[in-house]
């Protein structure tokens, strides 16, 4: 159990009174949903000892993982621990590539961490040689295979480009590198040296990983299917061993030959047996990174909707029961890394700042509706009544309007924010948004005039309204929930020392995974724990 997890457990189920400024309410602040190890979780990795190592680009932190006890400790903690994939020399060296700075790095026994390499954007999947030289490559924001000197003086070596997204991959026993190509579906064999790539098998959907084990197979996990599949590396046949969930994302064999594979959506690691398939799990969490959340009552019952980055779920704000609606990756799934969510009548909507996506999904049957693509790291979007959806713009510091056919007339409504994250829809054409930079919430009217509510905070992010129309804000840099009156800008503090606020990532933005709020139609608050991967909710004593 990490540190943090360790001590957010003070956090639940305790009583928390307001400011003094605040009448004598108090509320009690329960863990809805429990919380979880990683913050998603990608590559991993087996030492000679046995150890396994799992890494996690948003959580910045490279772990090891309790096999036995199903917990995890970080072993390098950001920023330079984010890790997308983890490999071992033949001296136990360990290395791992951090995807969104675009470095490498390594540390061998509990010496210090060197640099290696830098300038690579999307630096994903490594492996070293027999020889104990190392390679590694780019994909997503980029498609290359370098040379990587070891020592760190030389700069990268690029070997190839454009192969189609060449991921996790191992040198095979004739010293070749065997890994699949994402983009096309195919495990490719790559001799280094003559920098030749030849197909060794197809017909996968979206394959992600390949590793050896002792007898010389080749194992492969698809993403998109969740299948782990043994390929003869001479022929190329296949078989399906082991039928798991999607989003899968890397796997590592032992020197027992123990398959342990991670999926993203599961924050979790499953143990498979080669000969069986059986699969046994060593780790998971209920929820994987939830960011931004909606709430919907219907006949008492309130609904939370998870824009939880590696999958869209919903939750059960009586019982905590954890619904999934779909999953990244999944085999004709549209989905696409959702950080924010709103949700209101028959809609709900995600935004993603990675993707520049906002995607209209029908509340009641979760089917997508819209997908609109190309905004500048939206953070949050509401549908208007005539049809219309505004967004928070946070790359272009604008309230975006969409309209017309798919939303493609994009006019901006007000512009100049500093750091546009959570917005709330109010009564008419007027909507709250937090402006996390600068520290307020204003009023904006879809005329574009705007009215500061509430200023000096400390970047609020989720924003929801409440029955009696107080606003509901998540001031993460104070680590609490307050209420603000919008008629004259009172704050009430509702519930502090929160475990909200999870330190952006090296190469991503301030505002990292937003602090979701929602309430539920008695007044029920439900935020979101990015820190725990858990839920909590607020109850007024």
């Amino acid at each position: 159990m990490t540190s943090w997890l360790a001590l957010a457990t003070s956090v639940a189920a305790i009583v928390i009174g307001t400011t003094a400024a605040a009448s004598a309410q108090t509320y009690e602040v329960t863990r809805l949903v429990p919380g979880s190890a990683f913050h998603g979780v990608h590559g991993l990795g087996v030492d000679k000892a046995g150890r396994l190592f799992a890494g996690s680009v948003a959580g910045a932190a490279l772990y090891e993982v309790d096999r036995n006890n199903g917990t995890a400790k970080i072993a390098v903690p950001s920023p330079e621990g984010m890790s997308d994939d983890i490999a071992f020399a033949p001296d136990g060296t360990m290395a791992w590539t951090a995807f969104l700075t675009g470095d490498l790095y390594s540390r061998k026994g509990d010496g210090p961490v060197k640099k290696l390499a830098s300038g690579l954007p999307g630096i994903n999947s490594l492996a070293y040689r027999k020889d104990g030289r190392l390679y590694a490559t780019q994909v997503f924001l980029d498609d290359a295979l370098y040379e990587i000197d070891v020592e760190g003086v030389k700069p990268p070596r690029k070997i190839m480009e454009k192969m189609g997204g060449l991921n996790g991959f191992e040198f095979g026993p004739d010293d070749r590198l065997y890994g699949p190509l994402w983009f096309k579906g195919q495990v490719a064999r790559v001799d280094v040296d003559k920098a030749e790539l030849s197909v060794v098998a197809d017909g996968f959907k979206i394959p992600a990983a390949a590793n050896f084990d002792s007898k010389g197979n080749l194992w492969v996990v698809d993403t998109a299917l969740g299948q782990l599949v043994r390929v003869d590396p001479k022929t190329g046949a296949r078989k399906v061993v082991a039928q798991l969930k999607p989003s899968l994302d890397n796997l590592a064999i032992d020197d027992m030959d123990r398959i342990f594979v991670s999926n993203m959506a599961d924050n979790g690691i499953q143990e498979v047996d080669p000969e069986t398939g059986a699969a046994k799990q060593v780790i998971i969490g209920k929820l994987a990174l939830p960011g931004g959340i909606g709430v919907v009552s219907d006949g008492g019952k309130d609904t939370i909707y998870i824009a939880d980055v590696f999958a869209y779920r919903t939750v059960d704000g009586a019982t905590g029961e954890v619904s999934e609606s779909s999953r990244m990756h999944a085999d004709g799934v549209t989905l696409e890394y959702p950080m924010s969510a709103t949700a209101k009548g028959d809609d709900v909507l995600l935004s993603s700042w990675f993707t520049g996506t906002v995607q209209l999904i029908d509340r009641k049957t979760g089917k997508t509706k819209e997908m609109l693509h190309g905004f500048k790291a939206p953070h949050d979007a509401v549908k208007l009544g005539d049809g219309s959806i505004l967004v928070n713009e946070l790359g272009s510091k604008s309230l975006v309007r969409a309209s017309g056919e798919h939303g493609k007339d994009r006019t901006v409504v007000i512009s100049g924010l500093e750091g546009p994250v959570g917005l709330a829809a109010g009564s008419g054409d007027t909507v709250y948004l937090t402006e996390a930079f600068a520290g307020q919430v204003s009023k904006v009217a879809t005329s574009g005039e705007k009215t500061v509510i509430a200023k000096d905070l400390k970047m609020p992010e989720g924003i929801a309204i409440a029955p009696d129309g107080k606003l509901i804000v998540a001031e993460v840099g104070a680590k609490r929930i307050i209420q603000i009156d919008p008629k004259d800008g009172t704050v009430t503090e509702i519930a502090a020392n929160l475990p909200i606020g999870l330190p952006a990532a090296p190469g991503g933005l301030p505002s990292n995974i937003p602090t979701g709020v929602g309430i539920g139609a008695t007044g029920v608050i439900y935020f979101s724990s990015d820190l725990e991967n858990a839920i909590y909710k607020v109850v007024r004593k």
